[in-house]
């Protein structure tokens, strides 16, 4: 097994989503597709009404509690349909015939601001379109509603690197937030939140379960149109057991919980992610050959969004970087340039490799 291991993690993995896992992880995950904790059976054919499969549940919960210090008057569910079906759940659960406020702070807010508008009237309360998306204005310049259901965010823009600095002051009406690509990879204060959701790929294992942690308050206010798929109330009710649960998803989000929690927890995860992208951002800061247009304060930790000053040079780069074992690190198609996403199980050792290529490539273009 650990020649096998070790011939794959020769390259460097750059992958927007799913993206990288931690070894160990996956080396769990090997022994456990045979037989799962001296039962004879594989992991993925444990039934989901079993004790077994509830316990995996179970502990999943009181890992996240732990590590996100989530409090006991929150919900956690594990869902079906990614952030997408998320975008359509939030409205569907909380808008009733009200306005809700949401900021629009790229590509996948507005994907969610454009299902939220199917289900009700919908306030642009900031939106970055005028700073191309680059930045935000500060809080004091919102036009929010004092009348609104919720406040919507996606605390991290993928596509082009765009992290929020602060969490927004929402006062009494719920701040919901999309963390698909940025939980446990910060320490935040679980409890300025009224939902957060996230799917699993990025930072807490692999596509097929979307973790919602909602607050005790926010259950029992769906509409009659409100699917019981995607209805919180009831789902919190039936212990995420709508229908099955991605039973196997799940069992890798208990691993990656425990992996999080072995290393130091979310600060350690925090104080790495920093470290990662401060050497990439420094190194482009300190040329005119590379180019990189968010605003210094709302770039993101984990995913480094950056052009060569020469377009021309950007695919010679991703053919390079290839033969070089840096992997997937090709740009958006809406953005283009170059990305490297540096998820949590990404070690420091994907930055620095990452700008050794980075400036060996400019000696030999610049």
């Amino acid at each position: 097994m650990n020649n096998h291991r070790n011939h794959y993690r020769q390259i460097f993995n750059y992958s927007a989503g799913p993206s990288l896992l931690p070894d160990t992880v996956l080396e769990q995950i090997e022994r456990d597709l045979w037989d799962w904790n001296g039962t004879k059976s594989s992991i993925m054919e444990i039934g989901h009404r079993t004790d077994l499969f509830i316990d995996i549940l179970n502990e999943t919960k009181d890992i996240l509690r732990k590590i996100m210090g989530i409090p006991n008057n929150y919900h956690i569910l594990f869902l079906h349909g990614g952030a997408r079906g998320q975008f359509a759940a939030v409205p569907l659960n909380l808008l009733n015939n009200k306005q809700a406020d949401y900021i629009n702070s790229g590509y996948w807010s507005k994907l969610a601001i454009d299902e939220a508008k199917k289900y009700g009237k919908i306030n642009i309360a900031c939106s970055g379109e005028k700073y191309n998306f680059n930045k935000l204005d500060e809080q004091n310049k919102w036009n929010l509603n004092p009348n609104a259901s919720y406040v919507h965010m996606t605390y991290n823009e993928t596509i082009k690197g765009v992290e929020y600095p602060f969490i927004p002051d929402t006062g009494d009406i719920p701040l919901v937030v999309d963390t698909t690509s940025n939980i446990l990879s910060k320490e935040i204060d679980v409890t300025k939140f009224g939902i957060i959701y996230a799917g699993a790929q990025k930072n807490l294992g692999i596509a097929g379960v979307t973790i919602v942690i909602i607050r005790d308050d926010l259950l029992k206010k769906a509409n009659n149109h409100c699917p019981s798929i995607l209805d919180y109330s009831h789902q919190a009710k039936v212990n995420s057991f709508g229908n099955t649960p991605s039973t196997f998803p799940i069992y890798v989000s208990n691993l990656v919980a425990k992996w999080v929690d072995s290393v130091g927890g979310v600060a350690k995860i925090q104080k790495n992610n920093q470290t990662k992208a401060k050497k990439v951002y420094d190194c482009i800061d300190s040329s005119e050959f590379y180019i990189n247009h968010v605003d210094k304060s709302w770039r993101s930790m984990v995913n480094v969004h950056f052009y060569v000053h020469d377009s021309k040079l950007e695919n010679v780069f991703l053919e390079e970087a290839y033969k070089a074992n840096l992997y997937y690190l090709k740009g958006h198609a809406s953005s283009k340039g170059i990305r490297a996403n540096m998820y949590n199980a990404a070690p420091i050792e994907y930055a620095t490799k990452l700008v050794e290529f980075m400036t060996y490539f400019e000696n030999k273009y610049g």
